[in-house]
């Protein structure tokens, strides 16, 4: 049998919200596999395990640059140590110029933009510049560029900790700019269906029918195949309605989906990019041991 670190629970943790025990209980069932874990939790827990796509676990800034005619931008995240230095002018202003110099430039990846210059230096050497300046790393962690097929818009949140960018073809500037906003506290991965993958529809699939069955045998009943079948398609349609931002019920009027407000405006989406600060990165290490091991000492106790 694997043998369950504490290392291993706290990053299924992370994934998860789920409790600590229950974390280790899944790992243990799942030999110390995580992902299998996770579908267990997701199975065992429903809702209460779902992942914590809002939890910030780096510091830094999303940075956005919009041509003036809307028909050309970028949207960059850049990192720091802490939250402190995410507020320099000096942080904010690199950003910033990194963010126009995508949009202006279209460099292949991050090295390639950490070789070119701007008014200021090259990008590598103001980076090691500013680090010395205010004493903590700094880093370039992703970008992206969009020619538009219609009029981008976006919308920064929290102290630039998300960001948004959206094309949006037809509507008017108060659309894109709730279309925008609603990107970023509903946070759905992809456009439509056809922009998820299999690999997580079929896992989607997997947990659905693992849920149903794990429902049924608690109730003891034997539920038709047929039954069975439309249950686990119900689930996995509502995985992808609430994945997909055309398939969201709009945050304004949870009575409309964003695809009917769009066509309601005559109006349509061609694409977007969000960022979240520091999703999945993990900021620093805590005595995430000892905790671990104060919660067994107390079940433990309990038991």
């Amino acid at each position: 049998m694997a043998e369950i670190t504490a290392g291993m629970v706290r990053d299924l943790r992370l994934k998860t919200d789920a409790p600590m025990m229950e974390c280790k209980k899944a790992l243990t069932e799942a030999g110390g596999d995580l992902d299998k874990a996770e579908e267990i939790l997701r199975v065992r827990l429903g809702n209460k395990a779902s992942k914590a796509a809002s939890r910030v676990a780096a510091e830094g800034v999303v940075a956005i640059h919009i041509s003036t005619d809307g028909k050309l931008g970028a949207i960059i995240e850049v990192n720091c140590e802490t939250d402190f230095v995410a507020k320099n002018d000096d942080f904010l202003a690199y950003s910033a110029d990194l963010a126009k110099l995508v949009a202006e430039s279209s460099p292949a990846d991050v090295a390639a933009l950490s070789g070119l210059s701007t008014v200021s230096g090259n990008v590598e050497e103001r980076r090691k510049a500013l680090v010395g300046k205010i004493g903590e790393n700094v880093s370039i962690r992703r970008f992206s560029r969009i020619a538009a097929k219609g009029k981008l818009a976006s919308y920064i949140h929290g102290g630039a900790k998300i960001g948004v960018l959206v094309d949006l073809v037809g509507g008017d500037e108060m659309l894109a700019k709730d279309i925008a906003m609603h990107i970023a506290a509903s946070k759905p991965k992809a456009l439509d269906v056809s922009g998820v993958s299999a690999e997580a529809i079929a896992t989607e699939r997997r947990v659905a029918t693992e849920k149903a069955a794990d429902d049924a045998a608690k109730t003891g009943k034997s539920i038709p195949p047929e039954i069975m079948a439309k249950r686990i398609e119900g689930s996995v349609q509502k995985f992808l309605k609430e994945v997909t931002l055309l398939g969201q019920l709009f945050v304004k009027n949870d009575k409309q989906t964003i695809e009917q407000l769009l066509k309601s405006a005559n109006a349509s989406a061609a694409g977007f990019v969000l960022y979240v600060v520091g999703e999945g990165i993990e900021k620093k290490k805590d005595d995430f041991a000892a905790e671990v091991m104060a919660q067994v000492g107390q079940a433990r106790q309990q038991a």
